[in-house]
């Protein structure tokens, strides 16, 4: 298990390529209640952010998995962020609710196929995650659905120095 687990490690951070943070970092996104949120208010934490949609399935079967290793990584200081390329508050704020999401869940807005370009994804495909260390440098990346194994490993991930 634990060859396993070495070899996700070392996968997703071969991944890992040029600094994508700068779109993230300087994003204008929407927090549930509809008030701004500066990707700025991102930076120096250790972040694993996932990028998803209400209609998009293979997301929505991530979503489980991502509560579970939040409540396992948040005490240890990972923030889990979930960025909907939604436009729609209120249809957001229920999904999440519907789903228990207790990450932090924010909307790209109208800019979110060009967040998603401007954070190394040319496809603009989802789910997409980014793992971003307290450094701010993108540790990993994944385009599809994480396995548990994989998510583990992105989270540890964010812990590295």
């Amino acid at each position: 298990m634990k060859a396993l687990f070495a070899l996700l490690l070392a996968c997703f951070a071969s991944l890992a390529s040029a600094d994508d943070t700068a779109g993230l970092y300087g994003a204008n996104l929407i927090d549930l209640d509809g008030k701004p949120y500066s990707g700025e208010a991102l930076r120096g934490k250790p972040l694993v952010v996932n990028f998803w949609a209400r209609w998009c399935g293979p997301c929505k079967q991530e979503i489980p998995d991502l509560i579970e290793a939040n409540g396992k990584y948040k005490s240890r200081g990972v923030m889990t962020v979930g960025i909907g390329i939604e436009e729609r508050v209120d249809s957001v704020r229920e999904f999440a609710k519907a789903y228990e999401m207790d990450y932090t869940v924010l909307l790209a807005g109208d800019q979110g196929l060009k967040l998603l370009r401007s954070v190394g994804n040319a496809t603009a495909g989802l789910p997409y995650t980014l793992v971003i260390n307290r450094a701010g440098k993108v540790v990993a990346r994944k385009l599809g659905v994480m396995s548990k194994a994989e998510m583990d490993a992105a989270y540890q991930l964010a812990l590295q120095p």
